[in-house]
């Protein structure tokens, strides 16, 4: 892609249930501001992320299609990032299917650098875009003409990501985390909504014949061992009355991305939670 994204523009999609945390992070973002040339589509109001997302596609304007959540901020330098991923792609692997900020591999490895509310830094920075199996939600590209859609047998907000790499990779098409740091202002929550685990039975039922399959929260198997200590832990932690169970996110956005960029120090940690 030879094209410059901050000219051309391109399509970001973002399913908002909270317009106060959409002013506040994702809008506030640099390429948002003096007269951009981007398509915003704002998803409210529907069941599910597949539906929103994929009536977004079907509006799209741009081939490229950027869907985040509304607690993202993208620092100034973020597209150009992008576009320079996709350029190294374009030599390598230009029949890519999904892209993403962070994301796991085949070996359980985490792959990728960004800045969450409540744990700071994660991962380290990457010198090419990466292979993973699977993407976090918080960020994914892909390109409408690439014919890949959301599963809208998939129910609620959660695991979404999953699905459609695991639907590229039917294809035959690899997805890959990409160098282009960002910042997740998220509420850090160590327990998880009934439709967390609604959305992960769904999920294994589609994609059964790919068992185990690794995603940035949790591990899908066979027996589901790794669901049942994650449901042992968060019941343990609902009578713990520990009082970081849930940590907020910061309520000025500009605030926090105006520390992140000046920041050079930070310490990554293991892997995201959610």
């Amino acid at each position: 892609m030879n094209e410059d994204l901050n000219t051309a523009g391109v399509t970001f999609v973002t399913s908002v249930n909270n317009r106060a945390v959409l002013e506040n992070n994702f809008l506030i973002s640099p390429c948002f501001q003096d007269g951009h040339p981007h398509q915003i589509l704002l998803q409210e109001n529907f069941p599910s992320a597949a539906r929103a997302y994929n009536q977004a596609l079907e509006n799209s304007v741009h081939d490229l299609v950027i869907f985040a959540h509304q607690d993202m901020i993208f620092p100034a330098t973020w597209l150009a990032q992008v576009q320079d991923a996709i350029t190294s792609l374009a030599r390598t692997d230009p029949h890519w299917g999904v892209l993403g900020v962070f994301g796991i591999d085949k070996h359980g490895e985490n792959v990728g650098y960004v800045y969450s509310t409540g744990q700071g830094r994660i991962g380290a920075p990457l010198a090419s875009p990466q292979p993973v199996q699977t993407l976090d939600e918080i960020v994914l590209i892909l390109r409408k003409s690439s014919g890949l859609r959301f599963n809208e047998r998939l129910p609620h907000f959660h695991f979404y990501g999953v699905d459609i790499c695991l639907a590229a990779q039917s294809r035959g098409m690899q997805s890959y985390t990409i160098p282009a740091f960002c910042i997740h202002n998220t509420q850090f929550n160590l327990v998880m909504p009934r439709e967390f685990y609604e959305s992960y039975h769904a999920l294994k039922k589609i994609w059964k014949q790919y068992l185990p399959i690794q995603t940035t929260c949790i591990r899908m198997t066979r027996f589901d061992s790794h669901m049942y200590v994650r449901r042992l832990r968060e019941f343990k932690l609902r009578h713990s009355h520990r009082k970081d169970i849930a940590i907020p996110r910061r309520q000025d956005g500009r605030q926090l991305l105006g520390e992140v960029e000046m920041s050079n120090s930070g310490s990554p940690a293991q892997s995201p939670s959610r």
